[in-house]
């Protein structure tokens, strides 16, 4: 067992114990093909990481996965960069907004109580409607997947100003709906510590109306330089981001991922969601369970420095 002490953190971990959270995230990630960092943050705050601390450091395992991802799809031209640039303006915006929201519910002393409670409401409604379309679509033995709505389907969004073309994507629609998108992936990145992409991938499938093969390198591609942006507003401005603890993650991250993708490979689609519905539960349960608890000791004191 080797101790590592965290600066940031202010407490000593098990070196290999944080490798080995990373190493699990990241073959979450590269057999669920999601970031991992809405799953990644419940559990260093199992392991007794401070909240906010969690979220500024999660960030970073973030940056690493996507890099690579976004590379290996831009080789193949599924990176919408004008697309990209709308959603990377808007996510910007969002994570400074976040970042302040943060600040102040720092000082107000209610930063954790916000973290954990957003995870629950999060996790339980993302759980719980996946669990319910992949089980239901197996009891029918129908696809899980219907064609995707895009924007013809609202009518409110050929009114909207702003249109612009996306060669790329095949999309003649208003900025404003990538933009807005942008801003609140750019808010859960800060607040949370999360990619975002479980959220803005559906949403540019169905909302959007963008090709499948194009979403994800686009939403990879904005999602890197808004993580980068928050992290850097994270150290600066709330002094969050444990560098001891984002190198550990990463280690063990890029070994995850790769054992995560072969075993990704063989299992059906639908059996891939169901088991992801399970583990954001079984996450959203243990915070659950933490929140309702009696602590040992209910009448500690705390204090800001």
């Amino acid at each position: 067992m080797i101790q590592v002490y965290l600066p940031i953190a202010e407490l000593s971990v098990d070196a290999a114990v944080i490798v080995g959270l990373g190493a699990l995230v990241g073959f979450t990630s590269g057999l669920f093909g999601v970031g991992g960092g809405f799953l990644l943050t419940p559990l260093l705050i199992f392991l007794g990481i401070p909240p906010s601390v969690a979220v500024g450091s999660g960030t970073n395992q973030i940056i690493a996965s996507s890099v690579s991802g976004v590379v290996a799809h831009f080789r193949r031209g599924n990176v919408d960069m004008r697309m990209g640039g709308v959603l990377l303006a808007g996510g910007i915006l969002g994570s400074g907004l976040g970042v302040l929201l943060f600040n102040l519910l720092k000082s107000l002393g209610q930063i954790d109580l916000t973290i954990r409670l957003s995870y629950v409401v999060f996790l339980s409604s993302v759980g719980g409607l996946m669990l319910v379309e992949s089980v239901g679509s197996l009891i029918r033995k129908v696809p899980a997947s219907s064609a995707p709505r895009g924007p013809e389907n609202f009518a409110w969004a050929s009114r909207l100003p702003w249109l612009m073309r996306f060669p790329k994507s095949g999309l003649y629609i208003s900025a404003i709906l990538p933009l807005g998108m942008g801003v609140v992936v750019g808010i859960l990145v800060a607040l949370m510590g999360v990619g975002g992409g479980f959220i803005m991938v559906p949403a540019m499938i169905y909302l959007l109306g963008m090709p499948t093969q194009v979403v994800i390198g686009t939403s990879l591609f904005q999602i890197i330089f808004v993580t980068i942006a928050t992290t850097f507003m994270q150290a600066t401005l709330n002094h969050n981001v444990d560098a001891v603890l984002t190198l550990l993650l990463i280690a063990g991250g890029i070994i995850g991922a790769q054992w995560g993708a072969r075993a990704g490979a063989k299992i059906g689609g639908r059996n891939l969601r169901i088991l992801l519905a399970l583990l954001v539960l079984g996450v959203c349960s243990g915070l659950i369970g933490e929140l309702v608890s009696t602590p040992d000791d209910p009448y500690s004191i705390v204090i800001e420095r």
